[in-house]
């Protein structure tokens, strides 16, 4: 992808849309809403993320279109050199994102087999715990479809990942809408649905805590995919002015569309079912064929959600990939595509060895823990809940106070309305953002 640009104005938003949503709203969302209380923890995330998260987007966004480079050369290429530590600590997120990120990469992939086998839509929901708890503790299943996902994406970042992955976008991403639609429809007609609706949709803040709040700000900046350099290397891409604002506005509603499509698909599917919302990682993997066993030609549905589900996580770790893989060429001058090639491979290599642990923590290494998680739930939190909300308040701060203002006004001030909302991102870049951040990150301190 490095030194291309964009095919399409749609073409970019729906490419950056999958590095947005991939497994952050569909996997992830369902089982920290479950975790965390349900309606309550939702509007905190929604908040957050209108709040904090697309104004921090757009700023992303700003860093990689105006420097037209990637994460460890944007900063110097806009004159503050000094800065480039965030772009370090970006591509460090990444790696490590990757690391854990592959390991749910590889469940998806196994049960895209199954799918394919009909067998999940025979199974009720107690076989298809036993059977997800069997699948997580073999080392042999996870080790094998962690390295066959990392293997995927090297091979996309290898062949270009522009012109792949923005074709692809255009069919697969609506057909995951689509999908998820139809699973909504028959999740909301099943008996007791309805106190699914109810958990997800009406807030308690008694079930409120700390951990709760930084969890729902983790997850706005993880299910954009923002902390990391991931949406300012896709920006680095784009070949137009003045599409900043339109591209943010509709990756922030799509992202949050999807969310809320896999609310209203598992948690009313969870209650009708007799399941714990408070499942944890596992929730989709049993779920999911609780209710496509339910529906007509339920085995092929269920085998399409998880091609398009594997799909929208490889589209997310090819991102992550690339913000590793171009900033490491970027520091070699003439790197040729055979540096790209060696890179590439080694990247890929060293993630999948560091994903090791993470990928036995449902296993052999389950009771190796840190501070009560395991090492898959630590790599998660230190990513999720502390490098991503710490680098998205570095980056806030940047757009705020270092970028250019007449770079900030060619890029997003397209009319005199739009002149306004850039006086109110500036206000959001420059405080609310930085100080709602800091609270957030600090508060579970003093707890």
């Amino acid at each position: 992808m490095k030194g291309n640009a964009w095919a399409s104005k749609v073409g970019f938003i729906l490419a950056a849309a999958g590095s947005a949503i991939g497994l952050g709203a569909i996997w992830k969302f369902p089982y920290t809403t479950g975790t965390n209380g349900g309606g309550a923890f939702l509007l905190l995330f929604l908040v957050f993320t209108l709040l904090l998260g697309l104004p921090v987007l757009i700023a992303e966004f700003l860093i990689g279109r105006t420097s037209g480079k990637t994460a460890l050369q944007a900063f110097s290429a806009l004159g503050h050199k000094k800065f480039t530590f965030i772009g370090v600590l970006g591509v460090i997120a990444c790696f490590l994102l990757l690391s854990f990120y592959s390991v749910i990469g590889g469940w998806v992939l196994i049960y895209t087999i199954l799918g394919f086998t009909g067998r999940l839509t025979t199974m009720d929901s107690g076989a298809l715990g036993e059977l997800f708890g069997t699948i997580s503790a073999s080392p042999l299943y996870v080790i094998s479809g962690q390295l066959i996902f990392l293997a995927l994406t090297c091979w996309i970042v290898l062949r270009g990942v522009q012109s792949g992955i923005e074709k692809m976008s255009k069919i697969m991403m609506p057909l995951l809408f689509v999908c998820f639609i139809i699973l909504v429809v028959r999740s909301l007609t099943l008996d007791g649905a309805m106190e699914g609706v109810k958990f997800f949709i009406q807030p308690d803040f008694s079930v409120l805590n700390r951990t709760s709040v930084l969890s729902a700000l983790g997850q706005a900046f993880f299910s954009l995919s923002l902390g990391v350099s991931a949406m300012l290397t896709y920006a680095s891409y784009m070949k137009e002015r003045g599409e900043i604002n339109r591209s943010a506005a509709w990756i922030v509603a799509m992202n949050v569309a999807v969310s809320l499509l896999a609310g209203f698909a598992i948690f009313p599917a969870v209650f009708a079912s007799g399941l714990d919302p408070a499942e944890g990682p596992a929730l989709l993997f049993i779920v999911l064929p609780t209710v496509f066993s339910q529906i007509q030609f339920g085995s092929l549905f269920l085998t399409l959600f998880f091609l398009l589900f594997a799909f929208a996580s490889i589209t997310s770790s090819i991102a992550m990939l690339e913000v590793v893989v171009a900033s490491l060429t970027d520091r070699k001058e003439n790197a040729t595509s055979r540096d790209k090639k060696r890179t590439t491979w080694l990247a890929t290599l060293a993630i999948a060895i560091v994903g090791i642990p993470s990928a036995l923590s449902f296993g052999m290494l389950s009771d190796a823990q840190f501070m009560g998680k395991t090492f898959f739930d630590s790599v998660d939190f230190l990513v999720s809940n502390i490098l991503m909300p710490i680098g998205a308040l570095l980056i806030s701060i940047f757009a705020g106070y270092k970028l250019d203002r007449a770079l900030v006004e060619q890029e997003l001030v397209t009319s005199p309305f739009m002149k306004k909302i850039v006086t109110v991102w500036r206000v959001s870049v420059c405080y609310l953002s930085p100080i709602a951040i800091l609270i957030i990150l600090v508060w579970p301190l003093f707890g």
